[in-house]
């Protein structure tokens, strides 16, 4: 049986009154593909920045990579963590360029300064950004890049570091239809890959489940709907309560699809 990477008992997170998680109890396993998947407000994100390490929960216990959360130092753990986000990309300076940016992932930390890097972090760098069509970037600034572009590039940080567990918060979101078959793509080529680190991956559409995903957990109202492998989550029934309508559910070749039964 595979090693745990990610195990979560009993969270919940609050807010005041509001209470973003409920209860949720989840495993991630070496060699996993998971996707969460649910409407706005579902918990996704929430969820994702506890399996990152950069949330603690308000209940409930969680251990990532067999260290327990509020027991360990976040600081050592968060490098073997690979996540790409928009609340991430938001944080990088003004004026760093791609490489820099995929550089500094080494460390854990936005923005270069005074660190040094060796031939073979170059190497590395440069390789994961031409795996990910971003060769020609290299020298251009973050800001400069199209949405798409960027989407790209945050994924070849957040593989940088060699982690042991990647994170992928909406990587489709904002890309138009050429850009989101591409990058969909290059994710089911990674999934694909025995040597790539276990990944939990948020999206709010089915469509954008690439071929390879092994699990699905479904979120409503910060509590879990369903979990498992993925052709026995992405059900109608499932689905509709996850998204409160009734939704038809059809898989051609490998990619997921949900319409309004209606």
């Amino acid at each position: 049986m595979a090693g745990e990477v990610l195990q979560l008992r009993g969270v919940g997170v609050r807010r005041g009154a509001a209470a973003l998680l409920q209860d949720v109890t989840w495993t991630v396993n070496e060699g996993d593909r998971w996707v969460i998947v649910g409407p706005n407000g579902a918990g996704k994100t929430t969820l994702l920045q506890i399996a990152a390490a950069m949330l603690h929960p308000t209940e409930g216990g969680v251990e990532i990579l067999e260290e327990e959360l509020g027991r360990t130092d976040v600081f050592e753990l968060r490098p073997r963590i690979g996540l790409a986000s928009s609340s991430l990309a938001e944080k990088v300076p003004a004026g760093e360029t791609v490489i820099d940016l995929v550089l500094t992932a080494s460390y854990a930390i936005l923005g270069r300064w005074r660190e040094e890097y060796d031939s073979t972090d170059l190497d590395r760098a440069v390789a994961l950004l031409d795996a990910l069509g971003c060769a020609d970037l290299i020298r251009r600034t973050f800001s400069t890049l199209s949405e798409g572009e960027r989407k790209r590039v945050q994924i070849a940080r957040a593989l940088m570091p060699d982690p042991e567990l990647l994170l992928l918060d909406e990587p489709a979101a904002g890309l138009d239809l050429g850009g989101r078959e591409d990058l969909v793509a290059r994710l089911a080529a990674l999934a694909d890959d025995p040597a790539a680190p276990a990944m939990a991956m948020v999206t709010h559409h089915v469509e954008e489940v690439p071929e390879g995903f092994t699990h699905a957990l479904l979120l409503r109202a910060g509590k879990v709907v369903a979990q498992g492998k993925v052709d026995e989550v992405f059900t109608p029934e499932h689905l509709s309560e996850t998204f409160g309508l009734p939704l038809a559910v059809d898989r051609q070749n490998g990619r997921w699809y949900a319409r309004s039964a209606r």
